[in-house]
């Protein structure tokens, strides 16, 4: 039988959400977890890659297993057994044939910026001290979503068959302290969002003008788009699915 699992992490600590050799993962803490509970060796896959450094609010993944008895006793379990920068919301039993990658149909990633020192916010937020332009940063977001081919912010050498993406949501928004840059679309590609929000943070420091978004994205190199910003302000917030995956026999 198949399950989701629903959960939520920290990534300070781990090199991201996919198995590595040499690294402790978020995939490989679970992995284990679930083995130990169940007694079987557990695979989990998952609805994407994160980079190291990056959290997720809400990350899910599947695996399969014989039939179990009670999952929210499982989740009480799995909670106990993990560390505290991974925390289990949910195991829920789902069609043979329901992926966690494939059939998820949008996600929404945050970013979160603030523009003062602050240690509470030292491992959640990029700072920038200078004043930001942000209704600039908010034209050149809303620009994002007339294009589809986003090679220009995709990691180098990425390993895919295509660079579209359709990007359906893309605002700056002062959330209290700190300023949110909120993302929707079907699929991300690798390092995209935060070549996004540091393209978009050199037009709000006033390095590059916002009509010069659909310059970058129509030239493909990487090399003509902002650098990275740091993965400790990069937020998975949601995934969601269709309701067809849900086993109708549970």
């Amino acid at each position: 039988m198949r399950y989701f699992i629903r959960f939520s992490y920290f990534g300070k600590a781990y090199h991201g959400w996919q198995n590595q050799p040499n690294a402790i993962t978020v995939q490989e803490v679970l992995e284990r977890s679930l083995s130990t509970l169940l007694r079987q060796q557990i695979e989990v896959v998952g609805a994407g890659r994160t980079d190291a450094g990056v959290h997720a609010k809400e990350m899910f993944a599947h695996f399969d297993v014989s039939e179990i008895q009670d999952c929210n006793e499982l989740v009480y379990r799995l909670n106990a057994l993990l560390p505290e920068d991974i925390a289990v919301q949910q195991i829920f039993k789902v069609r043979l044939d329901a992926h966690a990658r494939f059939d998820a149909v949008e996600r929404t990633y945050e970013y979160w910026v603030v523009q003062d020192k602050n240690p509470f916010y030292r491992d959640l937020a990029h700072c920038i001290k200078l004043p930001l332009n942000v209704e600039a940063m908010n034209q050149a977001a809303q620009f994002l979503l007339s294009h589809t081919d986003f090679e220009s912010f995709s990691k180098s050498n990425s390993d895919v068959k295509t660079f579209n993406c359709d990007v359906r949501e893309a605002k700056w928004e002062k959330q209290g302290d700190k300023l949110v840059f909120t993302i929707v679309a079907d699929r991300f590609l690798r390092n995209m969002v935060r070549a996004v929000v540091g393209t978009l943070l050199d037009i709000g420091l006033g390095k590059t003008n916002p009509d010069e978004i659909h310059t970058i994205i129509e030239s493909k190199n990487r090399s003509n788009a902002g650098a990275s910003v740091p993965a400790k302000g990069l937020y998975l917030t949601e995934v969601l699915y269709p309701k067809t995956i849900l086993d109708e026999q549970k």
